[in-house]
């Protein structure tokens, strides 16, 4: 691998382990009935990331292979999601040549999880039970961290 795939991949990496700090923010301690919130429930919305992940899985082992999965109950869901981050990650991190530019899949699933954490984060303040704001920019994330035991905030607002 050439440094600059190397260095493309490592800030891929970094990205999904932002994802997953920010993911943990905006997923844990959510009552039981914000899954079912609005028209497009939050529910539906985070079954949704954990079907970007297993998609991405696929893309990194060069095959396309998308299925939509129906919500299941809110920690399932949480816990389908970080498994899928640690999969990716792993895989990224194997050193076994990508089957999708990482680019690619910065354009496609991991863009649209950091959309879709957004609209999770953005739904728990319009349900009533919103999470705390903190300056990310010194909050400590750590490349290859991305299961859902994440480090504390650092400066909360």
């Amino acid at each position: 691998m050439t440094p600059a795939a190397d260095g493309k991949i490592a800030l891929l990496r970094h990205t999904v382990a932002t994802l997953a700090y920010r993911g943990g923010k905006a997923l844990s301690g959510a009552p039981a009935e914000f899954a079912g919130y609005g028209s497009r429930t939050p529910g539906e919305i985070l079954a949704h990331l954990c079907d970007l992940f297993d998609w991405a899985l696929t893309l990194a082992n060069g095959k396309q292979q998308w299925r939509d999965s129906h919500p299941q109950a809110w920690d399932a869901d949480v816990a389908r999601f970080f498994a899928g981050l640690e999969a990716f990650d792993r895989r990224l991190a194997s050193g076994v040549p990508l089957g999708a530019e990482p680019e690619r899949l910065f354009q496609g699933p991991v863009a649209d999880a950091l959309t879709h954490v957004g609209q999770i984060a953005m739904l728990r303040r319009m349900a009533g039970c919103p999470i705390g704001g903190e300056n990310y920019f010194v909050a400590k994330i750590e490349t290859g961290r991305v299961g859902a035991n994440q480090a504390a905030a650092v400066k909360q607002f």
